[in-house]
């Protein structure tokens, strides 16, 4: 609930926040977001507090030390695809100048504000994410699927998916 009424869904324009968000809804894949945010920190400690630079130079003793620590997701391909991911990241933040700038392009530079009423009503992926995750996979990231994508999106505020019904709807559509 915490992290709903205070994080979920309000834009985020910083670089760190976002790859920690992308790090973070790609180790979540297969599994509960609620079982990411316990080992939010943890995640946090093992990968430098989510600094691109630091992760993109892990190396296999690095990546032996991260699938022995019981406080993470040892998923190899998981840790494997973060280290190459900040790598592109990195690149993307050369390229546009930031990656909020990059990232941002895919809903027009500001937040998209849904009407759903019924949590049914949201989907899982839309055409903005199917755009982000074929241009990131030919960026070369890994892990990101539209799925992935739009809950990034979701994540970070570039769709607003809160229900009407709910008061982070109309405080999050202000932002």
């Amino acid at each position: 609930m915490a992290y709903h009424d205070n994080e979920w869904g309000r834009p985020i324009h910083d670089d760190l926040l976002l790859f920690e968000f992308l790090v973070l809804e790609s180790m979540q894949a297969g599994l509960s977001w609620l079982t990411i945010l316990r080992k939010r920190e943890s995640f946090r400690r093992a990968f430098d507090h989510f600094d691109p630079r630091r992760v993109s130079k892990y190396d296999e003793k690095k990546v032996t030390k991260l699938m022995s620590n019981p406080e993470i997701i040892r998923n190899r391909k998981k840790i494997e695809a973060t280290i190459h991911n900040a790598s592109r990241f990195l690149e993307l933040q050369k390229q546009h100048g930031t990656f909020d700038s990059y990232i941002w392009q895919f809903v027009g530079g500001k937040p998209r504000v849904n009407q759903w009423n019924f949590l049914e009503e949201i989907p899982c992926c839309d055409a903005s994410s199917d755009q982000m995750a074929r241009e990131l996979k030919r960026e070369g990231f890994l892990f990101v699927g539209t799925k992935i994508c739009y809950s990034f999106m979701q994540a970070v505020g570039m769709v607003n998916d809160h229900l009407t019904s709910c008061f982070m709807h109309e405080e999050a559509s202000r932002m």
